[in-house]
């Protein structure tokens, strides 16, 4: 058991990937983060409905380098490397994604694929990589992420 009472296994590899959770998850997996020495990196999407602005958001809360080309290459690329925030592993904390899944399922959708790729590539480098994405608790109990 950690520190923080949560010992959820953040360490393990196999494991690590993109979840959806229910709102008022996000604190207690920033503590079970934090505790497995986690570097925890959150990211507000409430409002965020469009492309533009969530690659803005991502850009800017993550504080990802000047020049940045602001496309789904350039994020890509940007969540492989992180070289700007040195960690032994990271935990990505998305609340209110509802709001951009609601608006533009696509973007959403693309989003997805773009954090399970990072989360594949960490993993073959040995890093653990989470992003935990704050969705209704409706469509996390339906599965519906």
């Amino acid at each position: 058991m950690s520190d923080s009472g949560f010992d959820m296994g953040l360490e393990d590899l196999t494991r690590a990937g993109v979840y959806a959770v229910a709102s008022g998850d996000l604190g207690g997996l920033a503590a079970a983060a934090r505790d497995a020495g986690l570097k925890v990196l959150r990211v507000d999407l409430e409002a965020c409905t469009d492309k533009r602005t969530l690659l803005l958001r991502l850009g800017t809360q993550l504080d990802v380098p000047p020049g940045w080309g602001r496309n789904w290459d350039a994020l890509a690329d940007a969540l492989g490397d992180l070289s700007w925030l040195p960690a032994r592993g990271y935990a990505l904390l998305f609340s209110g994604a509802g709001d951009l899944r609601r608006a533009s399922r696509g973007e959403f959708d693309m989003l997805l694929d773009v954090l399970a790729d990072a989360a594949a590539g960490w993993a073959g480098d040995g890093t653990p990589f989470w992003a935990f994405l704050e969705l209704p608790a409706a469509d996390v109990e339906a599965g519906d992420g």
